[in-house]
């Protein structure tokens, strides 16, 4: 038989392994049921510190899913996450996709936007936030997911490069990283690029910026620098959460943050603020160590450890409501990062929404809330009064007669409010949520 070479080149073809859809500009790796599906995703978002991912974790980001379409987004690397997520950890979704993009070009990709508006989940790998940034940033990719993320509730996460994009500011790394020596000794080394262009904008993240790999090596105080910068820029109220390696934040979309690690691991996150009375660096200069000091209390850090469960959390919608984390203050100067435990019970509430009246005495439910609350108290109200986190009167004082009241919530934004009472003896607080 006469074989010209276009015969060779199909036969070679049929006999190559298929795992990977080759196009110019990305490639693309598919397990499981192509035909798609459309499930009812709950929302959330996973921050994974780097390392190897943790098991729990990824399985509370796979359910929120709902039974829908994984897809795995990265600029380098295969197709490492298909089997581990499609059937390795016991739940079921109906496939997973990695798309490895080769240029920035992809990002122009009819398949790439198919596949965005066809998933109940996205993971970024690992890599380089550089490149994702550059890549994703003001292009489709961004635009879609951030629909995908309002309007489908679709949930999201990311480890290491993956993780360091989420916030609503983020190291962008797009001159090379830099350890903390380095970022204290010069708070505008031009290896310090933290940016806040518009990216993907999710929930409670908006003035957050994110740091991984936080026990190898020690960040926290380029993370405390990273603070600093957007302080200086004239964000008010600078927030930061980091994960150590193997450790995850799982937030879900009432705001509260559940922390996943091993039992046998010292695995921590870090959630990081200013302190209550709200300061900013002394010394931020250009060439100059950096001085954030405010008497050694410039930052509030809950550190919160990892377990298997995720029971140990951090409120989101307050920054300051903890079950099973420990405060610590951080501070730098003269270009040196100190530490050290908090002493002090942490109430970071406006003056006016403080009690005098002990709160076990009230009782709201439900919380969170999207409707209306019932509230019952021991004591007679008169008035009650809705505020916002930071004391802004949202809903006027409104009369009222008795001890089981029902107070209408409707219309309110997401978001942490605090319900005045004012009765026999005195007044009170009760804090809620409406999701």
């Amino acid at each position: 038989m006469n074989w010209n070479k276009t015969t060779l080149l199909s036969l070679l073809l049929l006999i190559l392994p298929c795992t990977g859809v080759s196009a110019q500009n990305y490639v693309s790796y598919f397990t499981g049921n192509a035909e798609d599906v459309r499930t009812s995703p709950t929302g959330g978002t996973c921050l994974m510190g780097g390392s190897r991912e943790d098991d729990n974790a990824m399985r509370w980001f796979l359910q929120r899913a709902d039974g829908g379409d994984v897809l795995v987004l990265r600029t380098s690397g295969s197709d490492g996450y298909n089997d581990y997520l499609y059937g390795e950890l016991g739940v079921m979704v109906n496939s997973v996709e990695t798309i490895v993009f080769e240029n920035g070009n992809a990002a122009n990709e009819a398949h790439v936007h198919e596949a965005i508006q066809q998933a109940e989940a996205i993971w970024f790998a690992g890599g380089n936030q550089a490149t994702y940034v550059n890549y994703w940033r003001g292009t489709a990719v961004d635009s879609l997911i951030r629909e995908a993320v309002s309007n489908r509730k679709i949930v999201i996460g990311g480890t290491s490069a993956g993780m360091a994009i989420l916030g609503g500011h983020y190291f962008a790394a797009t001159n090379g990283t830099i350890r903390s020596a380095a970022a204290l000794a010069n708070p505008f080394d031009e290896r310090v690029t933290i940016e806040s262009d518009r990216f993907l904008d999710l929930p409670f993240l908006e003035d957050v910026v994110t740091d991984t790999h936080y026990d190898d090596p020690d960040r926290r105080g380029r993370h405390l620098v990273f603070l600093a910068r957007m302080r200086g820029a004239g964000l008010t109220d600078p927030r930061g959460i980091a994960c150590e390696e193997r450790t995850a934040v799982c937030v879900d979309p009432s705001g509260l943050a559940m922390v996943f690690g091993e039992v046998s691991e010292d695995d921590f996150a870090y959630f990081i603020r200013p302190s209550c009375s709200g300061n900013e660096p002394e010394i931020l200069d250009d060439g100059v160590p950096l001085t954030w000091s405010n008497d050694e209390k410039a930052l509030l850090t809950c550190r919160v450890k990892g377990t298997p469960d995720g029971t140990n959390t951090f409120l989101l919608t307050d920054w300051q409501t903890t079950s099973g984390g420990e405060w610590q203050e951080w501070y730098a100067d003269s270009g040196v990062f100190n530490s050290r435990a908090n002493t002090e019970s942490i109430d970071c509430i406006p003056s006016r929404v403080r009690n005098n009246i002990r709160p076990d005495d009230i009782v709201v439910r439900p919380n969170p809330a999207h409707d209306f609350l019932t509230v019952t108290t021991p004591w007679l109200v008169t008035t009650t009064t809705i505020v916002d986190a930071s004391g802004v009167e949202i809903r006027p004082r409104t009369s009222a007669s008795g001890n089981e009241l029902t107070v209408n919530v409707e219309g309110l934004v997401s978001g942490t409010y605090f319900l005045l009472l004012v009765g026999e003896g005195g007044w009170a607080r009760s804090r809620f949520v409406v999701p």
